[in-house]
């Protein structure tokens, strides 16, 4: 089909199998309107200046496995300042639906034949078994159009009522006696830009009137809660039957075993991966004392090394006692897996400690501790609590524009 505009004389080209009863010239937004002829006559013309950015008619993509053809083209106004695109794509069988782009968030519609009384604007309504909430009422202008349309566009305002219930929306338009129910779906930028490849994407601003949080908190709360669950259910079931194990305990003469390795008897570990606790003690007066320990594995002949200072000083400074260190010290080697091990220690002290001749050692491998599940649950509370604020924020953004929010 070729329409040729008679105010600017530019020719509209398209393919549609519909009967036209208004065409907008693209390029001077002058109205035609057909006649008992079928023949197309300028009626008026649009004044919106603002130029449009978006689909442009004619253009083709594919939305959800269907091809469809821009044929027309609305730009609505409410509340004096608000603007948004409406586009309207037509399939091979001239089925309607149309496309929502406010703010660079996208929403695709269908109409229904559900009829709900909403003359009295009810704050719900049910539609499948889904509760909206009223989201806004008010008087919306056609400010601009583009294009070929099946119905005669609208004069003067339309009633339009929006309900909604992320990610899916009803809206009901009234001009005069007619009422039209749409039923909408948030579709994603992504979506959009994969159908319709070769246009210039609108920039998104703010939050969507449908657009889901990027997450479901609720189903997130129900995944932390089950891998609470099992992480707790899981620990029981390794360790119930473990119990601390002392392998190596030893009283020494420093001086005998000054930098000189004690090779420990072998031992055995059996159940779940739990820290070894090394507790040293020694006599150390205004010195020091340090021990080494290496942890071998006899299978894989895998080694773990860890060492530690024992210190104590203390005197007598402008009149005050002060006093620093520690005589016994406590360290662990984190994970230790079950297997056959045994413990290389060597100890050290000061070469000007002539007093200080003892030092006891003694590993225990101990019950395992819960710190790490609990912090992984303390860190997936935390998380949620952070999104569940991230959301509510989210919904306030939302419902910010809205005289209907549930966050007054």
């Amino acid at each position: 089909m070729d329409v040729s505009c008679y105010q600017c004389n530019t020719v509209t080209t398209i393919d549609i199998g519909f009967e036209v009863k208004n065409f907008v010239c693209p390029n001077c937004q002058s109205v035609y309107i057909s006649d008992a002829s079928k023949e197309l006559r300028r009626e008026r013309a649009f004044n919106h200046k603002i130029p449009h950015v978006g689909l442009q008619i004619g253009q083709k993509g594919i939305l959800k496995g269907i091809e469809y053809i821009v044929t027309g083209i609305l730009t609505k106004k409410v509340y004096g300042a608000y603007y948004w695109n409406e586009y309207v794509l037509t399939d091979k069988l001239n089925k309607f639906v149309f496309l929502s782009e406010s703010d660079g968030h996208w929403i695709f519609l269908k109409e229904i034949e559900d009829k709900f009384d909403v003359s009295n604007h009810p704050k719900f309504l049910t539609y499948e078994g889904v509760v909206m909430n009223l989201y806004d009422y008010t008087d919306v202008e056609i400010v601009s159009a583009q294009g070929f349309f099946d119905f005669a566009l609208p004069k003067k305002k339309t009633h339009s009522t929006e309900y909604i219930s992320v990610p899916n929306m009803i809206s009901i338009e009234k001009d005069g006696d007619t009422e039209t129910t749409y039923f909408g779906e948030h579709i994603t930028t992504k979506e959009i830009r994969k159908g319709f490849p070769f246009f210039t994407l609108p920039s998104k601003v703010g939050t969507g009137l449908v657009q889901p949080f990027f997450l479901n908190v609720t189903n997130t709360a129900i995944i932390f809660c089950i891998f609470s669950i099992l992480i707790l259910l899981s620990h029981w079931f390794i360790y119930k039957d473990k119990v601390e194990k002392q392998v190596f305990y030893k009283d020494l003469t420093v001086d005998a075993f000054n930098n000189k390795e004690i090779v420990s008897p072998s031992f055995i570990l059996e159940g779940g991966s739990a820290p070894m606790t090394i507790a040293v003690n020694s006599g150390v007066d205004n010195s020091w004392a340090n021990v080494q320990v290496a942890l071998l594995n006899e299978k894989t002949n895998d080694a773990v090394y860890a060492s530690k200072d024992i210190e104590y000083y203390h005197g007598y400074t402008d009149g005050e006692s002060w006093s620093e260190g520690n005589s016994s010290e406590e360290f662990n080697i984190c994970g230790v897996a079950a297997g056959k091990y045994h413990l290389v220690i060597t100890p050290q002290k000061a070469p000007e400690d002539l007093q200080n001749n003892s030092l006891t050692i003694k590993a225990v491998w101990d019950q395992p501790s819960g710190r790490n599940r609990w912090l992984t649950i303390i860190f997936m509370a935390v998380l949620l609590v952070a999104l569940y604020y991230l959301n509510v924020n989210f919904e306030q953004k939302r419902w910010e524009d809205s005289d209907h929010s549930p966050y007054n």
